[in-house]
């Protein structure tokens, strides 16, 4: 029988420390992908981009069954090489990297290849179950029966990954092959979502939305409420019946990193998925050529974050609107608009768009809030300084609400003489190792302690830490890739 997919594809900068998304996304006809940049000052969301980019002309293939498999592992290995080139040429891009998740559908089977520890689930009738293995520190701890499952959740190292898309000749994937039925749910996420959305939580989403908009929107803003302090984007795909009611999607989303890497092109929209992953390409690379964005960066949703450029380049459209003549409507959307930002030490909720042009003031205080700033995380309180955009004066309440959820809970640690944000960890964890056989040579794998057990106090690694080569670094875990079929 014949399927097509109907997908959304929705992401979010988080709530926590990142200035910018290092998550990017592209959903199209017959393509998912989802990959988590990492990396930090060293260019995660140029990693991210480019896959992508690389991967997306994949959606323009006609392939059989027997070729996907091989056509994933090809496209992968040249993304990878793609990042291996850019480092060399570019050395600010040194030590960049990400996961991967890819899903091609070839005739009534979906193709799947995954590196990291970005996760897809599928729901099938009342079945829900993870379809990808997290190639994560913790997740080897699982497998040698040296934590369970449940601790590996809360587990102060379950953000370092073992391996990644990193330009190394040995970043090899993990890939299946399984038969798609009409009405399976798919969803490809970041950790964002899966580190603080528990599997029962995103089970009861995928399965009481009404559709993968519903579903996608859903598991953002549920990720938000959970104070994910990560980029957090999800796709979501439901396998239809081409012919049936539920109408296919046929226009491609692109979101996050490289959607914003999209956003502010001048030449002809590119028609094509290799046309668009050209233009990704070009832009991850800094190069000057510009090309306009895809017909559809769903990014743009109602809870997608837009930077502050763009906010002061809506901003001067907008005065320009006035001065040209379409002012009435161009100040009368101005004033629809809400952001979340502080004044004289307190968060409060202006509508309009931040901005001044000359003497004229873009945006006033609606609510001011009882929430003060320096209660707040550092890193909060650097995103409130930011501001962060609100859907209208509904959403900008709900983020006051959770704002104060978030003082609050600091004004409790700060009674105990816990600094914010540095809750102990109390649970001394196992000295990891690695067996080894004569098939897999021995490797080395980072040793995680405790800041109320240890004398030598170390940092958790920020979210999706790559790991570098070095003798102080924890080394590649020896895993191979492998090939599953499944009915």
């Amino acid at each position: 029988m014949a399927i097509a997919l109907r997908y959304a594809a929705r992401s979010d900068l988080g709530l926590g420390p990142k200035s910018r998304n290092e998550d990017s996304g592209y959903a199209g006809p017959n393509l998912l992908v989802l990959a988590d940049g990492m990396g930090g000052h060293a260019a995660g969301d140029v990693a991210s981009s480019m896959i992508v980019g690389e991967l997306a002309p994949l959606d323009d293939e006609d392939i059989g069954a027997d070729q996907a498999i091989p056509l994933l592992e090809r496209s992968l290995r040249s993304a990878n090489a793609r990042l291996t080139r850019a480092m060399r040429e570019n050395s600010d891009l040194a030590g960049m990297g990400s996961t991967t998740i890819v899903m091609l559908r070839t005739g009534n089977k979906i193709a799947m290849a995954h590196i990291g520890d970005s996760r897809a689930f599928m729901l099938r009738g009342d079945s829900f179950s993870q379809i990808t293995k997290d190639h994560s520190f913790v997740q080897q701890l699982v497998d040698e029966g040296r934590i369970s499952k449940e601790e590996a959740g809360s587990h102060p190292q379950r953000s370092v990954v073992t391996r990644v898309m990193t330009g190394q000749p040995d970043d090899d994937p993990d890939t299946s092959l399984r038969e798609a039925k009409v009405g399976d749910r798919f969803l490809l996420c970041s950790d964002g979502l899966s580190d603080f959305v528990g599997a029962d939580v995103i089970e009861e989403i995928l399965a009481g939305a009404a559709s993968p908009e519903e579903a996608a929107d859903r598991c953002v803003e549920v990720a938000l409420k959970a104070h994910t302090r990560d980029n957090v984007t999800v796709i979501v795909a439901d396998v239809v019946d081409p012919d049936g009611d539920d109408l296919p999607t046929t226009v491609p989303q692109v979101v996050g990193a490289a959607a914003r890497s999209l956003r502010d092109k001048t030449k002809a929209i590119p028609t094509t998925p290799a046309e668009k992953a050209a233009a990704l390409s070009r832009e991850a690379l800094g190069q000057k050529e510009r090309v306009d964005p895809a017909p559809e960066l769903a990014e743009s949703t109602r809870r997608s974050r837009r930077s502050r450029g763009l906010r002061r380049a809506l901003a001067t459209l907008v005065v320009l609107g006035i001065l040209v003549g379409g002012g009435y409507a161009a100040w009368a959307w101005s004033q629809q608009q809400f952001y979340v930002g502080a004044d004289a030490g307190q968060v409060a909720i202006f509508r309009g768009v931040d901005g001044e042009i000359g003497p004229i003031d873009l945006s006033g205080i609606e609510v001011r809030s009882d929430v003060v700033v320096t209660e707040l995380p550092s890193d909060v309180q650097a995103a409130v300084s930011r501001t962060i955009p609100a859907a209208d004066l509904a959403d900008a309440r709900a983020k006051v609400d959770r704002l104060r959820a978030e003082a609050l809970r600091c004004r409790g640690l700060a009674t105990t003489g816990i600094p914010c944000g540095d809750t102990p960890v109390t649970t001394p964890t196992p000295t990891p190792t690695t067996p080894t056989s004569p098939s897999t040579p021995p490797s080395t794998a980072p040793i995680p302690t405790s800041s109320t057990t240890s004398t030598t106090p170390t940092t958790a690694p920020a979210p999706n830490a790559a790991p570098t080569p070095g003798p102080s670094q924890p080394a590649r875990a020896a895993l191979g890739s492998s090939t599953e079929v499944v009915g």
